[in-house]
């Protein structure tokens, strides 16, 4: 039997709010880094109650450089983001010799979904992508829901 060869592919795209303020801090080189978490639910009929329920997920997000600088002036514990990113996995040990690990979000692209006051205007959301050093305004794109 041919062996079959898959192709990798590591993408999330999340919608939620933060459940706190986001936390900036910086690496020994002075690279800023700002970790926040989102929680994301979900909506669902109960197949045997019939009643409807939700499943709440929180999920640990990491921006880094101008994003991350960003994310910790724009947003705050309730803001709406769309967090479009990879997975990764990490493990540490903890002063007491326990070992911990931990699966997060490494965004790439940070949507802000909440309504930006600017200059006595009401704009729309802010598209902050990795690597770029502005943030896109995204007044005249529609969102479909």
């Amino acid at each position: 039997m041919t062996q079959l060869r898959l192709g990798y592919m590591n993408n999330v795209a999340l919608i939620g709010r933060l459940v706190a303020d986001p936390e900036l801090r910086y690496t020994q080189k002075g690279a800023p880094v700002c970790d926040f978490r989102i929680a994301c639910s979900q909506r669902f009929k109960n197949r045997e109650s019939g009643e409807w329920q939700e499943d709440t997920l929180f999920i640990n997000i990491v921006a880094w450089r101008r994003q991350a600088e960003i994310a910790n002036d724009y947003l705050k514990k309730g803001s709406a983001v769309l967090i479009e990113g990879k997975l990764r996995s990490r493990q540490w040990e903890t002063t007491n010799g326990e070992k911990r690990s931990a699966i997060e979000v490494v965004a790439r692209r940070i949507q802000f979904l909440d309504a930006v006051q600017r200059d006595a205007e009401s704009g729309g959301g802010e598209a902050v992508d990795e690597g770029e050093t502005d943030t896109k305004h995204t007044d005249d794109i529609e969102t479909p829901f």
